[in-house]
């Protein structure tokens, strides 16, 4: 979901495109979406600070005419038969027989696995790579930090090994055939942030591949026309640069990067637990029923035995700890001599 303050700068700054007063500029803006979805994210943000952030919080929420779907779309899409894994099978449902259909991308754009975290997402991806035939090609970005004062401090070394969301990482594998996920906006509206592809052939400093997704699906381009972009995070105490292709493994993905794509067959991989309002909401809403949806299982929780009131009653009550009961004489005539001298003085004075 978009943060509110993107809508309101496309209001700014169609008011000063148009020279008009009114709101939008007199335009009519289409906005789709869905609350129950996941929320802005809001780095190092509170609860209160996502629903701030949402669109109901904006001053324009009271001029937005609200419509709503009676029919589900995606249920139209595809009717599939039911599907049920363990998490040992849920790789071979979501993509079976690999090795022959890789190159099929009707089939392979249609499915994926999708995760909480981009930690088991990394790992997915790196398993299904390792069953696709083919010679692999691994590029290493080039990382440098900004100031000439940092260098000492954060060496090389320490940039490679960072792995940042919304960064591609130092080590990017690919192979061809495989599918790949468009982490940067660099021709729109045919190569957008999230933007599916396939990779056709692999060069020493530039990728070619086939657009899978979007209005311009099937389309074979270069990423990046230039060799390589330069991506500066700006979530880091210091400031860095990585010159790296803006790709990054598709057989899986986030379940946030996952919004506003429509699956054929979705894996739900809940090794790690969801983790913020909506996501399990929208790993579920991206297949066209429940019969398309494979999950591994639930992550296993510790299991406590139950005490029943019968037991409770046969079981024998803990004995209780009997202590001695000290009387003034006992405490006095177990005192040490040092204590028993200061209180024959203090008897004394009081005389």
């Amino acid at each position: 979901m978009s943060h509110k303050r993107a809508v309101e700068a496309l209001n700014r700054s169609l008011l000063d495109i148009r020279s008009n007063e009114t709101l939008m500029g007199g335009a009519v803006v289409v906005l789709t979406g869905d609350f129950r979805q996941t929320l802005p994210v809001i780095e190092k943000g509170t609860p209160a600070d996502e629903m701030n952030a949402c669109l109901k919080a904006s001053s324009l929420w009271s001029h937005v005419e609200k419509l709503h779907f009676t029919r589900n779309m995606r249920a139209q899409l595809y009717n599939d038969t039911e599907s049920v894994a363990t998490e040992e099978e849920l790789l071979a449902n979501v993509f079976p027989d690999l090795k022959n259909k890789i190159n099929n991308e009707e089939w392979l754009f249609e499915r994926a696995v999708l995760s909480p975290k981009n930690e088991l997402v990394n790992k997915i991806n790196n398993k299904v790579l390792d069953v696709v035939d083919g010679a692999s090609r691994v590029y290493t970005s080039i990382d440098t930090v900004m100031a000439s004062d940092d260098s000492t401090a954060y060496p090389v070394e320490f940039l490679n090994s960072l792995e940042l969301t919304g960064v591609p990482p130092h080590k990017l594998e690919l192979k061809v055939g495989v599918p790949v996920l468009l982490m940067r906006n660099l021709d729109a509206p045919r190569l957008c942030n999230g933007t599916r592809l396939q990779i056709s052939e692999l060069g020493r400093n530039i990728v070619r591949a086939t657009i899978l997704t979007g209005a311009a699906k099937g389309e074979s381009v270069l990423i990046p026309p230039p060799p390589r972009i330069l991506i500066i995070p700006h979530n880091f105490p210091f400031q860095f640069k990585r010159l790296q292709f803006p790709l990054k493994l598709a057989f899986a993905m986030t379940i946030n990067k996952s919004q506003g794509q429509t699956l054929k067959v979705a894996g739900m991989h809940l090794g790690i637990p969801c983790f913020t309002h909506g996501q399990l909401y929208v790993a579920c809403s991206r297949v066209s029923s429940a019969r398309n949806l494979v999950s591994s299982p639930k992550p296993k929780t510790m299991s406590l035995p139950i005490l029943r009131p019968a037991d409770r009653v046969s079981s024998p009550k803990p004995k209780a700890m009997s202590l001695p009961i000290l009387t003034p004489a006992y405490r006095v005539s177990n005192l040490k001599p040092k204590a028993m001298m200061k209180r024959n003085k203090c008897n004394k004075i009081r005389q």
